[in-house]
């Protein structure tokens, strides 16, 4: 758990300090007028990454155990794992959304 937790940490300040780094060579005049947009749109895809790899690795990890048991069961057991992926779905969708949207 620990090593999990120093893992999460290292990310998030690599994607943050990626995150400034290309905040800060891009023009003063970004699509929406706002330089922390930027920001919080590589924050939100950054981070439902990182959440969608951890519900991704624990239900195919259980996925595994009982497909082990019982064959059947692949089908409930893919939409378990691909509903983890919706996870980074939504963050890519959510930083489109901060980037484009006029408000």
């Amino acid at each position: 758990m620990r090593t999990l937790s120093k893992a999460l940490l290292i990310a998030l300040l690599l994607g943050t300090a990626t995150a400034l780094v290309s905040a800060a060579q891009s023009p003063a005049d970004t699509p929406s007028g706002f330089m922390g947009i930027n920001i919080g749109a590589g924050l939100a895809v950054g981070l439902a990454a990182i959440g969608a790899g951890v519900a991704v690795g624990m239900s195919a990890a259980a996925g595994i155990g009982v497909l082990s048991e019982k064959r059947e069961m692949f089908g409930t057991v893919l939409i378990f794992v691909a509903l983890g992926e919706g996870i980074a779905v939504y963050g890519i969708l959510f930083a489109v959304l901060m980037l484009f949207a006029k408000f």
